[in-house]
């Protein structure tokens, strides 16, 4: 029996050994697709919108970020607004090079989605309910390059604006850093209009309440942190973050179908990204641990009602809010304890690299 014990578990690690190095190799392919993709929007620009476009790598503007309004936190980069069609097919390309078509879709519509809420905002200013007047533009959302994109350099770039905020440090030209990644949705569903019923984000929050409901009463009230939804995502848009406290439900203490329902859930975040830099992550998220996975929730279970979640293992965390108007305006975003913004990579390459 020892022995075979024994022997499940070197095929497992040889399995994440196999996984690792496949991932490594293929991430060359993202990195280089990136590359091609970020040269060719680059070299689009006239030297005005490259002045705008591009900055250093060593730049503090690469880790100056946040998911707000622009008329809140101001930006930098060039605006989608402020090209012309043909380079704004090569900033979507650059998304693509990045993005599954799940996370494509996914950030596209988010973008889209601010015209239906400029045109809900406008409807409560002449019904006198809100003052509400900043801008609501599908195309107010800011591309920036920073170093020369390359296959053997280390550079990056990143898409941001009104809840998108995505970046990507390509490290030595094949290693990828693909985080933070933020995606947010206001309303969450859309209640009237030709768009009524849309939730684009709903799978990952639908997916959050089943494993909760699927829990036992002991389970659920370990995981339930508190009754109240917290008001947004605990990290904000903090450059550096910790592990925050170790509360909620391990994926140790779940029976091994509530471990899939976990599992699912980070699995919506990760597949959000191209194939080969999600299977990046969830080699990680192996190698670290799923049995130290723990989710945690507060406020009500409800759908339609104020609630918050978190999922946390050993390198990652993921935090999703809705809280805003109601319960119908998430946040929702993947952090790296030590990946955030390619710091582990950029680390270990300079301890190989003679510099």
């Amino acid at each position: 029996m020892a022995r075979f014990c024994s022997s499940r578990l070197l095929l497992a690690a040889v399995c994440v050994l196999a996984l690792i190095a496949g991932t490594v190799i293929s991430a060359q392919r993202s990195s280089s697709t990136m590359a091609s993709a970020a040269t060719a929007f680059e070299n689009s620009l006239s030297p005005e919108q490259r002045q705008k476009a591009v900055f250093p790598f060593s730049s503090a503007e690469r880790v100056h970020w946040n998911f707000i309004p622009s008329e809140v936190f101001p930006r930098n980069g060039l605006l989608l607004r402020d090209m012309k069609e043909n380079q704004r097919k090569l900033a979507h390309d650059l998304l693509k090079s990045a993005l599954s078509q799940r996370g494509y879709m996914t950030a596209a519509a988010i973008m889209d989605l601010e015209s239906t809420l400029g045109d809900i905002e406008r409807r409560e200013r002449e019904s006198g309910l809100s003052a509400e007047s900043m801008v609501r533009d599908p195309l107010k959302y800011y591309v920036s390059i920073f170093g020369t994109p390359s296959t053997k350099e280390t550079w990056g770039w990143r898409v941001e604006g009104h809840h998108v905020s995505l970046h990507f440090t390509v490290v030595n030209g094949t290693l990828v850093a693909s985080s933070p990644q933020f995606f947010g949705s206001n309303p969450a569903e859309v209640g009237e209009g030709p768009k009524k019923g849309l939730r684009l984000l709903g799978d990952q929050e639908d997916a959050a309440r089943d494993l909760l409901m699927a829990l036992n009463s002991v389970q659920r009230s370990k995981a339930i942190i508190q009754n109240v939804a917290l008001e947004d995502i605990v990290t904000t848009n903090k450059v550096e973050i910790n592990p925050l406290s170790p509360v909620g439900v391990t994926a140790a203490e779940m029976t091994a179908p509530q471990r899939d329902l976990l599992m699912k859930i980070v699995n919506i975040y990760i597949s959000k990204m191209a194939d080969d830099i999600a299977a990046d992550r969830k080699a990680k998220v192996q190698k670290a641990g799923i049995e130290k996975i723990a989710f945690a929730w507060a406020g009500e279970a409800e759908r339609g009602k104020k609630h918050y979640y978190r999922i946390q293992g050993p390198t990652f965390l993921i935090e999703h809010d809705n809280t805003q108007n109601e319960g119908n305006h998430v946040h929702s975003v993947w952090r790296d304890f030590n990946g955030d913004f390619g710091r582990d990579l950029l680390r270990e390459h300079i301890a190989a690299v003679p510099h």
